[in-house]
């Protein structure tokens, strides 16, 4: 009987399972590199939204705290110009004195201004400045100035990129909305601000209010008048409402 010699089998790949192989492990690193991008793409999305909305948080958090602090003799206008494309406003707040330092120097802001901006992009800038001189119409400081005194000394841009931004103010008296404000001597009741962020940012409308106040100059004009013609003491304010009731248990 003769025995055949035994095979052994050649160990090793052959071309083919390599090329499969190599195949498969590119497959599976162009999934997981995908999938880290996506997740990166999405994680940077997300913190842009949430600066983003922390932004416009600061930004009206910021206009909530001037509007409530104003005095009670604040000179507040509102001019609204049709652009075209946008209507650009400029909301002018005087009589409001804010110190601060302002390029290593004490500065002292007579007049504020909240303007938009138009840009060559198609959007608008809504940017905050600062005067040192009071600017309205019928200010003592802006009779026979030039125009040089009437530029801000700084300019803080707020808000970028806005598609439109508008305003609206309510008339506490007619309780009528305008989009305007020329009137002397008193405050609006109520500020509607709509605006939107972007080409498809969504539409942000917000409401601020302005809580009535007395006007410190006409308080001291009153007591002036009161106490003067020798220095008699100013007679409380007379109210009118329903009297004391019967007494409920009358002495004989």
């Amino acid at each position: 009987m003769n025995a055949q010699p035994h095979r052994s089998r050649r160990s090793g790949f052959t071309l083919l399972e390599l090329v499969i192989s190599m195949g498969l492990l590119a497959l599976i690193v162009g999934m997981v590199f995908g999938i880290a991008r996506t997740s990166l793409v999405l994680g940077n999305t997300i913190v842009q939204t949430q600066n983003e909305e922390m932004e416009h948080q600061a930004f009206f958090e910021l206009l909530s705290r001037r509007f409530s602090a104003l005095p009670g003799n604040t000179r507040f206008d509102l001019q609204v110009e049709d652009s075209g494309s946008h209507y650009l406003s400029d909301l002018t707040l005087q009589n409001v004195p804010l110190g601060f330092t302002w390029g290593g120097e004490e500065r002292i802001a007579k007049a504020v201004q909240l303007s938009t901006v138009k840009r060559r992009s198609g959007y608008i800038d809504v940017v905050l400045r600062y005067f040192e001189n009071e600017i309205l119409e019928g200010s003592e400081s802006t009779a026979g100035a030039s125009a040089l005194v009437n530029e801000p000394f700084a300019e803080i841009i707020l808000l970028e990129d806005v598609a439109y931004f508008e305003w609206r103010v309510l008339d506490g008296r007619s309780m009528e909305w305008l989009y305007d404000w020329e009137i002397q001597g008193r405050l609006p009741l109520q500020l509607e601000l709509t605006m939107a962020i972007g080409a498809k940012g969504e539409e942000i409308r917000h409401v601020f209010w302005l809580p009535p106040k007395q006007n410190p100059e006409i308080a001291m004009r009153q007591m002036m008048q009161g106490g003067g013609g020798g220095g008699t003491t100013p007679k409380p304010d007379i109210i009118i409402g329903p009297g004391p009731g019967p007494d409920p248990d009358p002495k004989p």
